[in-house]
């Protein structure tokens, strides 16, 4: 049913009448010290491609690749953390594969299964829809601080903590209402994953920069350059779609500096009619409790444009 055309997060095969299922892969070198909440973020990584269609995760496969060198132990809490997250998902690690490399990558294949008529997809926006972000922005940023000493690991841990989270409990408040489209946002940044949205909806879209949750001290990080050398090359990319308006060539730096950080393990981004709004920010309260940020608003123009104000 579903495979490269407009970038969704996973792939779909229909199984039978109203039932499909959702297929993805996704792993990545450390991105935190510790084994095991390296495999915690890794695999809530790879989980929220099907949240993101809707689905839900059955089964996963690890991936594994470590030298050798490192010993049993320093894996065993990688696939542990790994393991955690998928058992907190309600899904079964099933085996996987591994290999012997000099450096060390992990992640999972996840298998999950969607009702055909709750399958959302990153097409499908129309102007008037509310965006809503669900976690914060700046976990690409915070770890080249961090690289770089300004960060310790006690300051880190509210990034941590978010790149750990799944994000189930943000597609359980979307069951039961018109989701016009989500994706998650991921490596290719806020500002990546919008344009990709909106470019296979057929849409533009304005973000409101005041109410984007970021991690604390993101923005100054950004103006000082102190940003993951992905992130120069999706600003390259996103100038072609991001429009300043009526900001400063200093101020849309900054600002597009964090809109394009890549992210570790981020959240949904997702489009809903406004009379659907109040509903999910309700479900989304009762489920994570805390308050979901609208961030944004869906309008006509050319596919895939972004204006900030």
């Amino acid at each position: 049913m579903l495979g490269f055309d407009t970038s969704d997060d996973a792939a779909v095969y229909r199984i039978s009448d109203d039932t499909a299922a959702v297929l993805t892969l996704d792993f990545f070198t450390p991105v935190v010290d510790d084994p095991y909440e390296y495999g915690a973020i890794a695999a809530a990584n790879a989980l929220s491609d099907v949240y993101a269609m809707g689905g839900k995760p059955l089964t996963a496969l690890n991936i594994l690749a470590f030298p050798c060198s490192l010993g049993t132990e320093v894996v065993s809490r990688v696939l542990q953390g790994g393991a955690d997250k998928v058992a907190e998902a309600g899904a079964f690690v099933v085996g996987g594969h591994s290999i012997d490399d000099d450096e060390p990558k992990y992640g999972l294949s996840v298998f999950g299964m969607v009702k055909i008529d709750d399958l959302i997809r990153n097409k499908g926006a129309e102007p008037g829809d509310r965006l809503y972000y669900t976690k914060r922005i700046g976990t690409g940023i915070l770890g080249s601080a961090f690289r770089a000493g300004y960060e310790n690991d006690e300051s880190m841990r509210p990034a941590i903590e978010t790149m750990m989270e799944l994000n189930r409990g943000p597609a359980e408040a979307m069951a039961g209402l018109t989701v016009h489209a989500a994706t998650d946002v991921t490596g290719f940044g806020l500002a990546g994953h919008l344009h990709e949205m909106l470019d296979a909806s057929g849409v533009s879209a304005v973000l409101n920069w005041e109410d984007i949750p970021l991690f604390d001290g993101v923005m100054q990080y950004s103006h000082d350059y102190c940003r993951p050398g992905r992130s120069f090359q999706i600003v390259d990319w996103a100038q072609d779609f991001v429009r300043k308006g009526t900001l400063s060539r200093e101020e849309f730096d900054d600002r597009m500096g964090v809109l394009c950080d890549p992210q570790t393990s981020g959240g949904l981004l997702i489009a809903l009619p406004p009379d659907q709004a109040s509903a999910y920010e309700a479900a989304f309260e009762r489920i994570m409790g805390r308050s979901v940020p609208c961030i944004g608003e869906v309008i006509e123009g050319p596919a895939g444009m972004i204006f900030m104000r």
